[in-house]
Protein backbone atom coordinates (compact mmCIF):
# COMPACT_ATOMS: atom_id res chain seq x y z
CA UNK A 1 0.00 0.00 0.00
CA UNK A 2 1.50 3.48 -0.92
CA UNK A 3 2.19 6.04 2.21
CA UNK A 4 1.11 9.30 2.40
CA UNK A 5 3.68 11.63 4.36
CA UNK A 6 2.26 14.14 6.63
CA UNK A 7 3.94 17.73 7.49
CA UNK A 8 2.65 20.43 9.57
CA UNK A 9 6.24 22.62 8.68
CA UNK A 10 4.00 25.48 6.99
CA UNK A 11 3.72 26.28 10.81
CA UNK A 12 7.65 27.27 11.45
CA UNK A 13 8.47 30.94 11.04
CA UNK A 14 10.94 29.46 8.66
CA UNK A 15 10.70 26.59 5.78
CA UNK A 16 13.95 23.65 6.63
CA UNK A 17 16.12 23.76 3.29
CA UNK A 18 14.86 19.74 3.40
CA UNK A 19 10.93 20.86 3.30
CA UNK A 20 8.85 19.41 0.48
CA UNK A 21 9.78 22.49 -2.30
CA UNK A 22 6.95 20.99 -4.47
CA UNK A 23 4.52 21.25 -1.30
CA UNK A 24 1.95 23.87 -2.52
CA UNK A 25 -0.43 25.93 -0.04
CA UNK A 26 -4.29 27.10 -0.39
CA UNK A 27 -5.69 29.05 2.67
CA UNK A 28 -9.39 29.05 2.90
CA UNK A 29 -10.17 31.92 6.07
CA UNK A 30 -13.75 31.01 7.64
CA UNK A 31 -16.07 32.94 9.73
CA UNK A 32 -14.23 32.26 13.17
CA UNK A 33 -11.37 34.02 14.99
CA UNK A 34 -8.05 34.01 13.32
CA UNK A 35 -5.47 31.54 14.50
CA UNK A 36 -2.73 34.15 15.70
CA UNK A 37 -0.60 32.09 12.88
CA UNK A 38 -2.75 33.01 10.11
CA UNK A 39 -0.28 36.06 8.40
CA UNK A 40 2.42 32.88 8.31
CA UNK A 41 -0.82 30.98 6.34
CA UNK A 42 -1.18 33.42 4.22
CA UNK A 43 2.70 33.66 3.09
CA UNK A 44 3.26 29.99 2.47
CA UNK A 45 -0.18 30.26 0.55
CA UNK A 46 -0.30 30.69 -3.55
CA UNK A 47 -4.19 30.18 -3.71
CA UNK A 48 -6.23 32.07 -0.99
CA UNK A 49 -9.56 32.23 -0.30
CA UNK A 50 -12.27 33.67 2.40
CA UNK A 51 -15.73 31.74 2.87
CA UNK A 52 -18.34 34.38 3.04
CA UNK A 53 -17.83 36.08 6.42
CA UNK A 54 -14.21 34.89 6.55
CA UNK A 55 -13.83 38.21 4.69
CA UNK A 56 -15.24 40.16 7.78
CA UNK A 57 -12.59 38.60 10.08
CA UNK A 58 -9.40 39.34 7.53
CA UNK A 59 -10.54 42.94 6.87
CA UNK A 60 -11.13 43.27 11.45
CA UNK A 61 -8.73 40.89 12.67
CA UNK A 62 -5.67 41.03 10.83
CA UNK A 63 -5.05 44.79 11.81
CA UNK A 64 -5.78 43.62 15.59
CA UNK A 65 -2.64 40.53 15.15
CA UNK A 66 -0.27 42.88 13.57
CA UNK A 67 -1.29 45.71 15.90
CA UNK A 68 2.83 47.66 15.33
CA UNK A 69 1.59 48.11 11.19
CA UNK A 70 -0.84 50.44 9.49
CA UNK A 71 -4.16 49.68 9.36
CA UNK A 72 -4.89 50.54 5.75
CA UNK A 73 -1.74 48.97 4.40
CA UNK A 74 -2.33 45.26 6.46
CA UNK A 75 -5.79 45.46 5.09
CA UNK A 76 -4.34 46.29 1.46
CA UNK A 77 -1.59 43.63 1.49
CA UNK A 78 -4.03 41.02 3.21
CA UNK A 79 -6.02 40.68 -0.08
CA UNK A 80 -8.14 37.58 -0.58
CA UNK A 81 -7.86 36.23 -3.83
CA UNK A 82 -11.62 35.46 -3.82
CA UNK A 83 -14.55 35.06 -1.55
CA UNK A 84 -17.10 32.78 -1.96
CA UNK A 85 -20.14 31.23 -0.37
CA UNK A 86 -23.82 31.67 0.50
CA UNK A 87 -22.95 35.77 1.33
CA UNK A 88 -25.32 35.51 4.28
CA UNK A 89 -22.39 36.82 6.08
CA UNK A 90 -20.25 39.36 3.97
CA UNK A 91 -20.54 42.88 5.17
CA UNK A 92 -21.36 45.61 2.21
CA UNK A 93 -18.01 47.87 3.26
CA UNK A 94 -15.90 44.82 3.76
CA UNK A 95 -17.46 43.21 -0.03
CA UNK A 96 -17.23 46.87 -1.58
CA UNK A 97 -13.35 47.19 -0.38
CA UNK A 98 -11.70 43.79 -1.69
CA UNK A 99 -13.75 44.15 -4.91
CA UNK A 100 -12.03 47.40 -5.35
CA UNK A 101 -9.31 46.03 -5.11
CA UNK A 102 -9.64 43.67 -7.56
CA UNK A 103 -10.97 40.16 -5.37
CA UNK A 104 -13.43 38.41 -7.61
CA UNK A 105 -16.31 37.74 -5.32
CA UNK A 106 -18.43 34.30 -6.26
CA UNK A 107 -22.28 34.19 -5.09
CA UNK A 108 -23.88 31.11 -4.34
CA UNK A 109 -26.37 32.40 -2.42
CA UNK A 110 -28.89 29.44 -4.59
CA UNK A 111 -26.58 26.13 -3.36
CA UNK A 112 -28.14 25.77 0.48
CA UNK A 113 -27.16 22.04 -0.05
CA UNK A 114 -23.76 23.13 0.71
CA UNK A 115 -21.60 24.69 3.44
CA UNK A 116 -19.12 27.36 2.45
CA UNK A 117 -16.01 25.35 3.01
CA UNK A 118 -17.41 22.99 0.84
CA UNK A 119 -17.82 25.40 -1.63
CA UNK A 120 -14.24 26.77 -0.99
CA UNK A 121 -12.82 23.43 -1.39
CA UNK A 122 -14.78 22.84 -5.01
CA UNK A 123 -13.39 26.12 -6.10
CA UNK A 124 -9.87 25.04 -4.86
CA UNK A 125 -10.36 21.54 -6.83
CA UNK A 126 -11.53 23.06 -10.18
CA UNK A 127 -8.47 25.58 -10.54
CA UNK A 128 -6.04 23.03 -9.35
CA UNK A 129 -7.17 19.89 -11.61
CA UNK A 130 -3.74 19.84 -13.90
CA UNK A 131 -1.89 19.69 -10.43
CA UNK A 132 -0.07 16.81 -8.49
CA UNK A 133 -2.68 16.26 -5.94
CA UNK A 134 0.15 14.78 -3.70
CA UNK A 135 2.03 18.62 -3.91
CA UNK A 136 -1.51 20.15 -2.89
CA UNK A 137 -1.91 21.48 0.90
CA UNK A 138 -5.12 22.94 1.85
CA UNK A 139 -5.05 24.87 5.09
CA UNK A 140 -8.06 26.25 6.95
CA UNK A 141 -8.12 28.95 9.45
CA UNK A 142 -10.68 29.37 11.73
CA UNK A 143 -12.02 25.88 11.62
CA UNK A 144 -12.67 25.05 15.10
CA UNK A 145 -14.09 26.63 17.99
CA UNK A 146 -18.01 28.25 17.80
CA UNK A 147 -20.96 26.43 17.24
CA UNK A 148 -20.52 22.45 17.09
CA UNK A 149 -22.41 21.33 13.98
CA UNK A 150 -20.49 23.74 12.44
CA UNK A 151 -17.15 22.25 13.50
CA UNK A 152 -18.56 18.99 12.02
CA UNK A 153 -19.59 20.23 8.90
CA UNK A 154 -15.99 21.09 8.19
CA UNK A 155 -14.93 17.81 9.46
CA UNK A 156 -17.79 16.27 7.22
CA UNK A 157 -16.00 18.27 4.68
CA UNK A 158 -12.97 16.07 4.98
CA UNK A 159 -14.79 13.03 3.91
CA UNK A 160 -16.34 14.35 1.29
CA UNK A 161 -13.00 15.50 -0.54
CA UNK A 162 -11.00 12.25 0.90
CA UNK A 163 -8.67 12.45 -1.95
CA UNK A 164 -7.24 15.78 -1.47
CA UNK A 165 -4.84 16.93 1.58
CA UNK A 166 -6.97 19.47 3.83
CA UNK A 167 -6.06 20.82 7.52
CA UNK A 168 -8.52 22.02 9.55
CA UNK A 169 -6.77 24.61 12.02
CA UNK A 170 -7.19 26.54 15.31
CA UNK A 171 -5.25 28.12 17.47
CA UNK A 172 -5.12 25.02 19.63
CA UNK A 173 -4.74 22.06 17.56
CA UNK A 174 -4.87 20.70 13.65
CA UNK A 175 -7.10 18.39 12.37
CA UNK A 176 -6.58 16.06 9.19
CA UNK A 177 -8.19 13.17 7.56
CA UNK A 178 -5.98 10.03 7.37
CA UNK A 179 -7.48 8.13 4.53
CA UNK A 180 -7.47 4.06 4.65
CA UNK A 181 -6.55 4.31 1.00
CA UNK A 182 -2.54 4.48 2.32
CA UNK A 183 -0.63 3.60 4.91
CA UNK A 184 0.48 7.31 6.94
CA UNK A 185 3.84 8.87 8.42
CA UNK A 186 3.64 12.09 10.36
CA UNK A 187 6.72 14.15 10.78
CA UNK A 188 6.48 15.78 14.09
CA UNK A 189 7.56 19.27 14.33
CA UNK A 190 8.09 19.54 17.70
CA UNK A 191 8.69 23.04 18.33
CA UNK A 192 4.99 24.10 16.93
CA UNK A 193 3.17 21.11 17.31
CA UNK A 194 2.15 18.45 20.13
CA UNK A 195 2.98 16.21 22.36
CA UNK A 196 -1.00 15.69 23.08
CA UNK A 197 -2.97 13.81 20.12
CA UNK A 198 -5.31 11.60 19.00
CA UNK A 199 -6.60 9.17 16.69
CA UNK A 200 -10.71 9.05 15.87
CA UNK A 201 -12.35 6.14 14.09
CA UNK A 202 -15.59 9.14 13.38
CA UNK A 203 -17.74 7.57 10.22
CA UNK A 204 -16.88 4.24 10.83
CA UNK A 205 -15.43 1.81 13.18
CA UNK A 206 -11.81 0.18 12.90
CA UNK A 207 -11.06 -3.45 13.45
CA UNK A 208 -7.42 -3.26 12.85
CA UNK A 209 -5.03 -0.04 13.96
CA UNK A 210 -1.56 -0.30 14.07
CA UNK A 211 0.82 2.92 15.34
CA UNK A 212 4.39 3.26 15.76
CA UNK A 213 5.70 6.82 17.62
CA UNK A 214 3.21 7.30 20.16
CA UNK A 215 3.28 6.51 24.30
CA UNK A 216 0.19 4.49 23.89
CA UNK A 217 0.68 2.51 20.32
CA UNK A 218 -2.00 0.73 18.90
CA UNK A 219 -1.38 -2.87 17.71
CA UNK A 220 -4.28 -4.28 15.78
CA UNK A 221 -6.50 -2.43 17.75
CA UNK A 222 -10.32 -2.07 17.63
CA UNK A 223 -11.53 1.58 17.91
CA UNK A 224 -15.33 2.55 17.99
CA UNK A 225 -17.56 5.31 19.40
CA UNK A 226 -19.00 3.72 22.86
CA UNK A 227 -15.22 1.77 22.46
CA UNK A 228 -12.09 2.55 22.70
CA UNK A 229 -10.54 5.42 20.81
CA UNK A 230 -7.32 7.09 21.26
CA UNK A 231 -7.15 10.81 23.11
CA UNK A 232 -4.69 12.34 25.00
CA UNK A 233 -2.10 10.37 23.56
CA UNK A 234 1.52 11.37 23.06
CA UNK A 235 3.70 11.88 20.36
CA UNK A 236 7.11 10.80 21.08
CA UNK A 237 8.99 10.40 18.21
CA UNK A 238 9.67 12.72 15.54
CA UNK A 239 7.95 10.23 12.98
CA UNK A 240 4.75 8.92 13.62
CA UNK A 241 3.25 6.07 11.75
CA UNK A 242 -0.62 4.54 11.03
CA UNK A 243 -2.07 1.76 9.68
CA UNK A 244 -6.09 1.07 9.51
CA UNK A 245 -8.64 -0.60 7.41
CA UNK A 246 -10.89 2.53 8.44
CA UNK A 247 -10.59 6.24 7.69
CA UNK A 248 -9.38 8.09 10.77
CA UNK A 249 -9.21 11.35 12.07
CA UNK A 250 -5.64 12.63 13.37
CA UNK A 251 -5.69 15.57 15.79
CA UNK A 252 -2.56 17.35 17.52
CA UNK A 253 -1.88 20.12 19.84
CA UNK A 254 -0.25 23.19 18.53
CA UNK A 255 2.52 25.06 20.86
CA UNK A 256 1.77 28.72 22.21
CA UNK A 257 4.54 30.73 21.50
CA UNK A 258 7.12 31.44 24.40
Amino acid sequence: MAVMSHSSSFLLPTLPSSNDHDATYALVVLNQRLPRFTPLLWQRAHLRLCADGGANRVYDEMPEILRDEDVLDVRRRFKPDVIKGDMDSLRTDVKEFYVNLGTNVVDEAQDQDTTDLHKCIAYIQDCTREMNKKSLNILVAGALGGRFDHEIGNVNVLYKFSDLRIILLSDDCLIQLLPKTHHHEIHIESSVVGPHCGLIPIGAPSARTTTTGLQWDLTDMEMSFGGLISTSNIAREEKVTVESDSDLLWTISLRKPT
